[in-house]
């Protein structure tokens, strides 16, 4: 191990793995709000975050729990749930003034057609903005869970119909 007096050593969380400072920073710097995405083996969450000096302040969020709620009964890590939530936190979000919005997914390793771009169509979808390429967005038929099992694509348009009608 090193000593001495030249020998700094890295914050905690940099050294856990957590939190990439100079991504953040440049996050922050855009003064925009961000669309924080991160997934579980079992959850996606998704929350608006704005930055504040005292610590960021969440204007609005979606979980899969909350799909729960609305009668969602198939896997809630799947990319039609992240789907799903990409969509409500989208509306949540336009419900509170939020047009506009940066992705932030942290430490976790993108990959395209996943479930943290499945989050992105879902806010897209919405209505809400948020700057993106379009290769990187899962195919449609990934999204209404045809890979999966054929009931998913009538679970998701009905629970869709219910978030649009809040």
């Amino acid at each position: 191990m090193a000593t001495g007096p030249r020998y700094k050593v890295a914050f905690r969380r940099r050294r856990e793995y957590r939190t990439d400072y100079y991504a953040r920073k440049r996050l922050l710097r855009s003064s925009e709000p961000r669309a924080v995405v991160r997934r579980s083996n079992k959850n996606v969450t998704v929350q608006f975050v704005d930055f504040d000096m005292g610590g960021d302040i969440v204007r609005a969020a979606a979980t899969t729990g909350d799909l729960r709620g609305m009668g969602w009964t198939y896997s809630c890590s799947s990319i039609p749930a992240a789907y799903l939530v990409g969509f409500l936190a989208g509306k949540r979000a336009l419900k509170d003034g939020i047009e506009y919005a940066v992705l932030d997914i942290g430490m976790q390793n993108p990959k395209h057609g996943g479930v943290l771009f499945a989050v992105v169509k879902g806010m897209t979808d919405a209505g809400l903005e948020v700057p993106h390429s379009e290769e990187v967005l899962p195919a449609e038929d990934r999204i209404k869970g045809k890979h999966i099992d054929g009931g998913i694509e009538a679970a998701l348009s009905s629970i869709k119909q219910k978030m649009e009608a809040e």
